[in-house]
């Protein structure tokens, strides 16, 4: 279905009733669940939109290096709002979520282009080229390092990789790891795995052996692995450069995986805004099954066929949590799937399903090829091996660092040159806001866990304005299955805004805590579990910023009541403004 409702957008510029309906009866389903497929997803659009569409990433950090004046420069010189298409249907101008660049910003996707340290005086040469062209791709007049330069990539991109470490980039043979895994039985494999105590890298640290041994012993003649490439946490960008890269790894981690569990065939979750990496992956693959890598009778290996396909995500930051995942998969909206059962019991197609990031599979085939025992000598003893880092905001060595696990914040920030750093976000928007105080802290399992993101701000930025933004984040993002999330995120930046405003007390600041335990422990998915953390965090980090909005009412007067706010809607119904209440009521004549 995605694949169809990508194909059909491509072509028209969106997907309207009669090709909904076409669509719905080709596929032998409804009109409504078609429509509910569209509309659920970022990059479909039931209306039609230009030929070309400028998608400016809004992200905080973004935001930050100046997209709101580079977004103007954009509307003056298109005569466009944002989210209008000009008359003649060329162009179109909208925000989007992070799109995995936030070491270049800011950033933008042109249709499928990235392009990126965009800045108010560059717009009226992008526009001019476009005009002219009508083909985003000649605004890539330089190409970036290492495969950013491929001619399937072509993009402009840089890989900004700061510091290698000694499983990611490392230099061993290639093919090293399937060799050696093809060397003992399936259940080897899963022994060695188990024994390097390698954990998920995707921020819950699961162990990885224990789930591909559930996977392996959940009755089924058919089981699948799934990588998940939906990168979309904010401030992310690690997973783009292991797939321009590291490509090759990650391949050979996943067929490890189909090998240990016993899967013939594989699924590569691709988001949308890393599009522009699909014909590259694709050739990858090609250039595997002509190798005898993927197909049948891997490596000689007699019964072991496996083989991967490219599957195009649309849009949605809940496609990041496993399951939701694996509904985007089947054609489906990306709601999250009740649990249990897992999906290493029932998950794509009701199959038993592994489903681990790109950074996961990717430690695999070193940890195979030189052992456990040097693998968990890496990291510390609850987390083993190195982790890749996503470092951005304010700093002056932006980019990707693979660093040991149990290196501290403070040291992250001294390598990547932060700049008067005064917070610290640890895993993006998910994750926990933390102040000079706690700079000595470790990322590792034990004590900040993270998938990835470290956003650094200096001193002069408002933590209050970060965090609501997070908030909007997460109430845009919601899938709305749930009531704790749909409503109790938009509760909690409501109550964030009052005290900003100035109007919040003490008990609003207990409101907050126990509304954000209430969503984390009654939500259906991740989403839900982590959404209140910008506002729980950064209470707990910057309390003095908070406690210096509050107000102290001894009369026993609320001061959040408003009644300019409370008759704001009054003065719309009734056109004109109140005689009481209005100070400045009558002084124009």
């Amino acid at each position: 279905m995605i694949d169809i409702l990508w194909a059909v957008q491509d072509k028209l510029g969106c997907i309207d009733g009669e090709a909904m309906s076409l669509i719905a009866e080709k596929t032998g389903t409804y009109r409504v669940e078609v429509e509910g497929v569209v509309s659920f997803y970022a990059f479909f659009s039931s209306v039609r939109k230009g030929k070309i569409v400028i998608r400016l990433c809004d992200d905080i950090v973004d935001r930050h290096a100046g997209v709101f004046a580079v977004a103007k420069s954009f509307e003056n010189t298109l005569g466009i709002k944002l989210g209008e298409t000009t008359p003649d249907h060329w162009f179109s101008l909208e925000y989007t979520p992070c799109i995995g660049m936030c070491d270049q910003a800011p950033a933008a996707l042109v249709n499928d282009v990235v392009v990126t340290n965009l800045t108010p005086a560059k717009v009226k040469g992008i526009v001019r080229t476009l005009k002219k062209t009508r083909d985003p791709r000649a605004l890539v007049t330089k190409t970036g390092d290492g495969n950013n330069g491929h001619r399937l990539i072509a993009a402009m991109v840089k890989n900004n990789i700061r510091h290698t470490g000694p499983v990611l980039f490392d230099k061993s043979p290639a093919e090293a790891g399937l060799k050696q895994a093809l060397t003992l039985s399936p259940g080897g494999v899963l022994e060695l795995v188990v024994d390097s105590r390698l954990r998920g890298r995707g921020g819950a640290g699961f162990p990885t052996g224990k789930k591909w041994r559930y996977a392996a012993a959940a009755q089924a003649a058919l089981r699948y692995v799934i990588c998940n490439a939906d990168e979309g946490e904010p401030g992310t960008f690690k997973d783009r450069v292991l797939l321009t890269e590291r490509a090759q790894l990650l391949i050979e981690g996943m067929t490890i995986a189909a090998y240990a569990v016993g899967a013939a065939e594989g699924i590569l979750y691709l988001r949308a805004e890393y599009r522009y990496l699909k014909a590259y992956l694709e050739h990858i693959l090609a250039r595997r099954r002509s190798r005898g890598l993927l197909g049948d009778n891997i490596m000689g290996k007699a019964g072991f066929h496996f083989d991967i396909r490219i599957q195009m995500g649309a849009g949605a930051y809940i496609c990041g949590e496993e399951s939701s995942l694996i509904s985007s998969c089947e054609g489906k909206r990306g709601e999250p799937k009740n649990r249990p059962p897992f999906p290493v019991q029932s998950g794509y197609l009701g199959l038993p399903t592994v489903v681990n990031n790109v950074e996961t599979f990717c430690c695999v085939p070193p940890l195979i090829a030189r052992g456990p025992k040097w693998f968990t000598s890496i990291g510390t003893p609850h987390s083993s091996g190195t982790k890749l880092l996503s470092v951005s905001g304010d700093c002056t060595r932006p980019g990707v660092y693979e660093l040991p696990f149990g290196v501290s914040v403070q040291d992250v920030l001294d390598k990547a040159g932060a700049k008067d750093p005064a917070a610290v976000l640890i895993g993006g928007a998910s994750g926990d806001m933390i102040g000079r105080p706690e700079f000595q802290r470790r990322i590792c399992f034990e004590d900040l866990p993270t998938a990835g993101a470290i956003t650094t701000f200096s001193s002069h930025r408002n933590v209050l304005e970060i965090a609501n933004y997070y908030m909007d984040f997460f109430i845009d993002e919601s899938c709305g299955y749930c009531t704790p999330c749909r409503v109790g995120n938009v509760f909690m930046k409501q109550g964030l805004e009052k005290i900003m405003q100035g109007l919040g007390e003490a008990g609003d600041l207990d409101y907050l805590r126990e509304l954000g335990k209430t969503i984390i422990a009654t939500s259906r998915c991740g989403l839900g579990h982590t959404s209140p953390n910008p506002i729980l965090s950064s209470m707990k980090s910057f309390p003095l910023v908070y406690s210096a909005l509050l107000n102290a009412h001894p009369n026993e007067f609320q001061a959040g009541f408003n009644i300019q706010s409370a008759l704001d809607e009054a003065r719309v119904i009734a056109k004109r403004r109140s005689l009481i209440y209005d100070v400045s009521y009558g002084d124009e004549e």
